[in-house]
């Protein structure tokens, strides 16, 4: 397979199989215990219809929308993923050019492996940073600062990796960050020889953001869930995420909110937009997944702060259903990094062109001219 030969969720993550090792590949395609909460993320959208109307005068569609006071030329972004240069030597770099050439957010991680200042100088579309509240508070200082002063317009506070989620395929797969070239895992990275010669010969693996405060994930080889368990503060608590939040003084999202409750909570501490989200079913396996929850959230607190759905999303038709249940724009991780480890950044292009034509294509076929067009009137729950 090439990519040509791709076209969809399911073809870029068979590539990407065939490109990377198998503890790296099973770190982004696994999941929390049974992975029963990955699999009902997408399986969720099958649960509502979508009713077209006709002769709409479709010939010419607008994707753009608005979230945490950007305009953005299509309702889906590229959600914030860590240590991205695992799955390609270009890594983060490769998914910020590709959001800038499509016009979309790029969200970078506390974990990412190229740093907000070099992010801040590729690219000058809206960028979030994605903040792991550590116990170390003076790194927690350094990573706010260092993003406020590289202009990054968002900061998205992760609040549902409070320990690490039991993610059984990196236990199997001895995953860790560095990789661990040692007797049992060095068969896997030997039969992906193009990976590995771009791994050993590009600039060392190591997050930028923590290396001068954590020797975790550069220089002393880690678990990511060990990493949660160990490294981020157990106690952060509401007054924490509010204290940050008027840290910040700016667009400041909390990511990983799934019940109503939490959402009203994020109003009353100045949040200017929630993503709700079960961290790909990575965390708490049996927990709802972010479409199911995101109607009620949305009746909730839709009109008062910005609500982004993540999670599951593979089809420009799932954006399309988020959209009429209210969310603002969707995001993703799994879906642009399959095709990141099948071919860089021209992966990258290649998955968000598919799904800004899926999503043309759909809003003609439903006969909507603008994302404001979408509603519940569009919508049947089968149950």
């Amino acid at each position: 397979m090439r990519l040509n030969q791709c076209h969809n969720f399911q073809d870029f993550r068979l590539l990407a199989k065939k490109r990377l090792p198998s503890p790296i590949f099973n770190y982004i395609d696994g999941a929390a215990d049974d992975e029963i909460t990955y699999r009902r993320n997408t399986q969720s959208f099958n649960d509502i219809d979508l009713v077209p109307n006709v002769l709409a005068g479709v010939e010419n569609i607008d994707l753009k929308t608005k979230i945490f006071g950007k305009k953005i030329d299509m309702p889906i972004f590229c959600a914030p993923t860590a240590v991205q240069r695992l799955f390609h030597h270009e890594g983060e770099r490769a998914v910020a050019r590709a959001a800038e050439k499509y016009g979309t957010m790029f969200g970078i991680s506390s974990l990412s492996t190229v740093s907000v200042e070099e992010i801040n100088n590729i690219i000058k579309t809206p960028k979030m940073f994605q903040f792991y509240f550590h116990k170390d508070r003076g790194l927690n200082t350094n990573m706010l600062d260092r993003a406020k002063a590289q202009n990054f317009d968002v900061l998205a506070l992760t609040v549902d990796t409070i320990t690490g989620g039991n993610r059984e395929r990196d236990l199997r797969t001895g995953f860790t960050i560095p990789p661990n070239f040692n007797i049992y895992s060095l068969l896997d990275f030997l039969m992906k020889p193009t990976w590995t010669f771009n791994y050993l010969t590009h600039e060392k693996f190591e997050l930028p953001h923590l290396k001068e405060f954590i020797k975790e994930g550069t220089n002393v080889m880690t678990s990511i869930g060990s990493y949660f368990s160990t490294m981020l503060d157990q106690s952060m608590n509401w007054s924490d995420a509010e204290k940050l939040c008027a840290q910040w003084n700016g667009h400041f999202a909390l990511k990983g909110i799934m019940s109503v409750e939490d959402a009203k909570k994020a109003v009353d501490i100045g949040c200017t937009g929630i993503m709700v989200s079960n961290h790909g079913g990575r965390q708490l396996d049996g927990s709802r997944a972010p479409f199911d929850q995101l109607s009620e959230i949305v009746d909730a607190v839709g009109d008062k702060i910005d609500v982004i759905c993540e999670g599951g999303i593979q089809r420009g038709t799932h954006v399309l259903k988020a959209l009429s249940l209210g969310a603002k724009a969707c995001s993703g991780g799994r879906l642009y990094l399959y095709a990141l480890a099948a071919a860089g950044q021209a992966g990258v292009e290649r998955v968000l062109n598919q799904m800004r034509n899926e999503l043309e294509r759909d809003m003609k076929l439903m006969g909507c001219k603008t994302v404001n067009d979408l509603s519940r009137k569009n919508l049947r729950f089968r149950n």
